[in-house]
């Protein structure tokens, strides 16, 4: 079934098809069946097949075709070990070393190391690796490749997959790498739409002491600097704690209104010398100075608004993936891409947890909780409620003291690595080593996690750290992004095959750090959770999940929307985006929250810059509950998470099974989310 990948050659190359391939490849396949045995022919036939879907006038004429397949078709198995081994080896030193290097060539741009220079932007688009297909083609060992090992379609994985062996699915790992032949000039064109996003989104502050009410005040402390979305939506969470929290958090609601309509003045944007009344819409000069240098200081507080930048950024990533798709014909969109190839999941299937979690009859149950713990009517905003996170007595400002305290630098929080996974149930040798691989960085965004490729190479972490040391945010997410960094340590370093490194798909990770986001207070020392804490945050999973899974909703429809309406100008994606977003809200949140035509759910920023990223989050919460599930029942986070993260990059439901003894799904979360409801409510 997997030669039915390349019945048809790609769209892009079938002009220059060669006339003469059929009749090679049914002379060939004799020839080959001939020396080789009757056990090889349907190897030989599926090799042919891949080999000629993708051969071109310019890789060769009828001599070389055929001088490649006599010459590179392996029929011994002794002889396939060894090419299966050597590619394996050298694919790690190629991928990794491309990896060292784009990190090197990013530095300035992701890390808080000073101003961004114009050379420094062209470093960081460039992508040192956007030639490899290209040149893999071009010297054959591409072909080398599908002329020997099987492509296969997400159907055989998913239907196949749990019987295959580990070298079968490190084979099928292989031959994927080459399941499309996209010219380096589009790599490159997606690299370059990319780092312009990213840039984009890293420098988008708002300064809060400079916001102010209808009164004129100032609701938010001096050098106060957010980023949107992620510092935004968590300082509402942080509010949630404060006496003065609820008109704080209405006029955060305000600026992310108008940074999704575009409505936003662009002279606000990251700058600490205007001050800005998000009610009225109004700027004028600041009469107060708060900050020391800022290069946007000097833009002129006219009040003309930001001109679509935000969805003309959108744009220029989804015309730059467009480009892949005449040269992908098992999967002729992004989306495809994204979720057939990347996550191994049908967008339907994940449409459909999606919708479970929406439309549950938890969401009233739990909205009235919330509703009676906050002893009001739920705002839009309460979709971030954050007062089932067991906090004891600590004030988010109080925690802002604390790590601040114990980190004053990236330094510090590595050197405090060792502790913290020894908390988690590691032993002192894993948590040794697990410090030794990774690196604390500075980050210029919200934070980050970069995985090696190489297996000598360390994993980085990156989370913001302000002059004044770490606040809570800041730790929240690095314990987050460590998460990332131990699952990426050991599905590299430790697993047998280093093509299977990795998880089934991002979501996978994400469920990981999840998992050690949940637990920062007690890496702090500060309490052990009861079963009470267990069931608040099993609630504050639920109510994440509900959330996350509307934006990634969201996500999608715009994704469908741009390819629907391909020549669309920012400001009809503009529209789009919040037409979109307000259809959503009012499908599965209004009738909840009792208010209608809500924007908020178009505020993230990974929409921007992360190319249909968003629906990883809800998949991750549902897979971090069964994850959590499971290791209530078995004990210790440490040696779990180990365990599960060495199965590597199988099919999701291959690697959830052997992870938890179930595929993937909502039941877990719902079933938990019940029990949880239940407790709460007893005396």
């Amino acid at each position: 079934m997997a030669g039915a990948l390349l019945a048809a050659p790609l769209a892009a190359q079938e002009a220059a098809r060669p006339m003469w391939l059929e009749a090679s490849v049914e002379k060939l396949a004799g020839e080959l069946a001939a020396r080789h045995g009757e056990s090889q022919r349907a190897r030989i036939a599926q090799g042919l097949k891949q080999t000629s879907g993708f051969w071109t006038d310019e890789d060769g004429d009828v001599a070389v075709y055929e001088e490649f397949v006599r010459r590179n078709f392996v029929g011994d198995q002794k002889a396939l070990d060894t090419l299966f081994a050597r590619y394996e080896e050298l694919l790690e030193q190629y991928d990794g070393h491309m990896l060292e290097i784009m990190l090197a060539f990013r530095k300035q741009m992701d890390l808080d190391l000073g101003p961004i220079q114009p050379y420094d932007e062209i470093f960081a688009a460039y992508d040192p690796s956007a030639h490899a297909i290209d040149d893999f083609f071009q010297n054959k060992l591409a072909f080398v490749v599908l002329l020997n090992f099987p492509l296969t379609t997400l159907e055989q994985r998913l239907t196949d997959g749990p019987n295959w062996s580990r070298r079968q699915w490190a084979e099928a790992r292989l031959a994927e790498q080459f399941s499309k032949r996209v010219p380096a000039p589009v790599y490159q064109a997606v690299s370059e739409a990319g780092s312009k996003a990213e840039q984009y989104i890293s420098e988008y502050n708002i300064w809060m002491h400079h916001l102010l009410d209808d009164s004129g005040r100032r609701l938010f402390p001096a050098k106060m600097r957010l980023l949107s979305h992620w510092n935004l939506r968590d300082q509402i969470k942080a509010d949630y704690g404060e006496s003065d929290g609820l008109p704080r958090q209405k006029t955060i609601v305000r600026v992310m209104d108008h940074i999704v309509r575009q409505t936003i003045p662009e002279a606000v944007i990251d700058n600490p010398a205007v001050d800005w009344n998000p009610y009225a819409n109004a700027v004028r000069v600041s009469d107060v100075r708060d900050y020391e240098d800022s290069p946007r200081s000097s833009v002129k507080p006219d009040g003309a608004r930001e001109p679509d930048t935000r969805y003309a950024m959108l744009l220029g990533t989804y015309r730059a993936l467009k480009r892949i798709d005449p040269y992908s014909p098992t999967a002729p969109t992004h989306i495809a891409r994204v979720f057939d190839e990347g996550r191994e999941l049908p967008e339907e299937r994940v449409r459909g947890m999606f919708e479970r979690v929406l439309t549950s009859p938890l969401a009233p149950k739990v909205a009235a909780l919330i509703r009676q713990r906050l002893g009001r009517e739920l705002e839009p905003f309460d979709i971030w409620y954050a007062g089932f996170r067991p906090r004891g007595e600590y004030t988010e400002a109080q925690l802002d003291e604390i790590t601040r305290e114990r980190y004053p630098t990236p330094e510090a929080y590595e050197k405090d690595m060792p502790r913290m996974f020894e908390a988690l149930g590691f032993d002192q040798e894993k948590a040794r080593f697990l410090a030794r691989n990774i690196i604390v960085d500075p980050a210029r965004g919200s934070g980050h996690a970069w995985g090696a490729q190489l297996r000598s190479a360390p994993a980085h972490l990156r989370t913001r750290v302000a002059p004044t040391g770490m606040d809570y945010k800041g730790y929240n997410i690095a314990v987050h992004e460590m998460g990332h960094n131990v699952e990426q340590t050991f599905s590299l370093k430790t697993i047998d095959h280093w093509l299977l490194n990795g998880v089934p798909n991002t979501a996978f990770t994400e469920a990981i750090a999840f998992v050690f986001q949940a637990r920062d207070l007690e890496l702090l020392g500060l309490r052990k959770p009861d079963a009470r804490d267990e069931a608040l945050r099993t609630l504050n999973v639920y109510w994440g999940t509900y959330e996350i899974a509307g934006v990634a909703l969201v996500d999608m429809a715009v994704w469908h929307w741009m390819y629907d309406h391909p020549d669309a100008t920012p400001a009809q994606l503009r529209e789009a985006v919040v037409g979109i977003a307000k259809d959503t809200w009012n499908r599965y949140y209004a009738p909840v929250f009792k208010q209608r035509d809500v924007t908020l759910l178009g505020i993230y920023s990974h929409m921007i810059e992360r190319y249909l990223y968003l629906p990883d989050y809800p998949i991750g919460h549902l897979i971090a509950h069964q994850l959590e599930e499971h290791i209530r029942k078995v004990g210790k986070v440490g040696p779990e998470i180990e365990r599960v993260s060495r199965q590597g990059r199988l099919a999701p439901d291959v690697w959830m099974k052997g992870a938890t003894g179930a595929p993937v799904g909502p039941e877990a979360l719902l079933e938990a989310t019940e029990r949880a409801l239940r407790q709460i409510a007893e005396p």
